[in-house]
């Protein structure tokens, strides 16, 4: 019952959140916090796409303006900090099958999401936006492997 409502776990199978989390991780995820409140920028959030259950990072939210130009991430025209959370600095937004364009504004109630594995990920670049009712948890703990025991941030 406490898994249902409170917390529950989930298995990573890919690399999209490296070097955060990695493929084969096991990780508690925490449902309570999106009962109460809204995800934030830079949040890590479990939610539901086409049956599966994905682990992206909170990039933009409803209203947000997101251009990705350069190599670069921009927020309502401000360089995205993702120095602590992006593994390289080289340009990895360069893609050509995405359906957006850009610069895209967030609509309301729907949150825009990235991999931390920018070259490595299928995220709200080809998918678009994510309805505020796809995300249920925020990632909390990684259990396994036992070396990368610890908080995800």
């Amino acid at each position: 019952m406490l898994s249902c409502f409170i917390i529950s776990h989930t298995h990573v199978p890919t690399g999209s959140m490296i070097p955060n989390i990695y493929p084969g991780e096991h990780l508690i995820v925490n449902r309570m916090p999106y009962y109460y409140r809204d995800p934030k920028p830079g949040e890590i959030v479990v939610f539901k796409l086409g049956g599966e259950n994905l682990i992206k990072r909170v990039i933009a939210v409803p209203g947000d303006i997101i251009m990705i130009q350069e190599g670069k991430v921009y927020i309502n025209a401000v360089p995205l900090d993702e120095v602590d959370y992006v593994e390289s600095e080289e340009s990895t937004y360069l893609f050509s099958d995405s359906p957006l364009t850009f610069p895209y504004k967030v609509p309301e109630g729907y949150y825009f999401m990235m991999g931390d594995n920018r070259k490595n990920s299928k995220d709200s670049r080809y998918f678009g936006a994510i309805p505020r009712e796809r995300i249920f948890a925020k990632a909390g703990f990684c259990i396994y492997p036992f070396e990368r025991v610890g908080l995800v941030r």
